[in-house]
């Protein structure tokens, strides 16, 4: 194993306004995804805001997958953080994309436990 884990963060644009606000639904999806990940749940905890929004965390073995919706504007973040070489945090962020409707996501992966970030400063327009 190069790191101690690989960690996901994704924008998800243009969802399913509806499926944002459902709780019951992020946390079935957020299950469902774990699992398709081969994950072993141990948590899960999700809180519904008013007017709207929902976040939430599912704890896995392997450390944890969390949302923060913004049904006002159809938007999700996202983070899938895997411990360990098994688990592909990809293809449970794939999952919730896919669940959640979303017709714009964007991925980034980061190595975790290999020392100081690395992370690419965005180009000026």
């Amino acid at each position: 194993m190069d790191t101690m884990g690989r960690h996901v963060l994704a924008e998800m644009w243009d969802c399913n306004i509806e499926k944002l606000n459902d709780m019951d639904l992020i946390e079935k999806v957020f299950v469902n995804a774990a699992l398709k990940a081969g994950a072993e749940i141990r948590e899960v905890t999700f809180h519904k805001f008013a007017p709207f929004g929902v976040s939430g965390v599912v704890i896995i073995s392997e450390s944890h997958l969390t949302i923060h919706s913004f049904p006002e504007h159809g938007y999700a973040s996202i983070d899938v953080y895997t411990c360990g070489d098994i688990i592909d945090p990809h293809i449970a962020a794939d999952f919730i994309a896919q669940s959640l409707e979303s017709k714009s996501c964007e991925k980034v992966e980061i190595p975790r436990g290999m020392g100081k970030v690395q992370i690419d400063k965005p180009k000026a327009l």
